[in-house]
């Protein structure tokens, strides 16, 4: 089923709702630089996201591959954080990137509560951050800074 996102896409490219399958996961998340995550880690993401968006594409015919994916986590009220922005190097500088974050936020927009203020937070690498601050995302610090527990 495609995407909430109406957005004229290259050529070629789909956007759909929902997740890619375990091997293009891991295979995006490899592929765009992204940590390594196993099969069992993958195999979680479609239960325990709110929502999932991936990019398709498809030329002369061919099984579509997917080359892009993004998802948020939750819980619907007002907490959403983006989570696994990747897109293939070979199909990057076409706007897909764009595209799935634009239909991360718009589903938030779409979906959460009117009547309170929805919290959209993102960690972004360097090379993510041109695409997030074109979006409008702002850094948090100094009020606030991410942190995480590695163990």
């Amino acid at each position: 089923m495609p995407s909430l996102n109406s957005r004229a896409l290259p050529s070629g490219y789909v956007l759909h709702d929902g997740y890619p399958s375990t091997p293009e996961y891991l295979h995006l998340r490899s592929a765009a630089g992204l940590s390594a995550k196993t099969p069992s880690q993958a195999a979680a993401i479609s239960t325990g996201s709110w929502y999932g968006c991936y990019m398709a594409f498809e030329e002369n015919g061919s099984i579509p591959k997917t080359v892009g994916m993004g998802r948020i986590i939750g819980d619907g009220g007002w907490y959403f954080h983006i989570a696994d922005m990747a897109v293939d190097p070979e199909h990057q500088r076409k706007g897909l990137g764009d595209a799935i974050l634009k239909t991360l936020v718009a589903k938030i927009k779409q979906d959460a509560p009117a009547d309170g203020k929805p919290y959209i937070s993102l960690l972004a690498d360097g090379p993510g951050r041109p695409l997030y601050v074109k979006n409008g995302f702002v850094d948090s610090a100094p009020a606030s800074l991410g942190m995480i527990l590695e163990y």
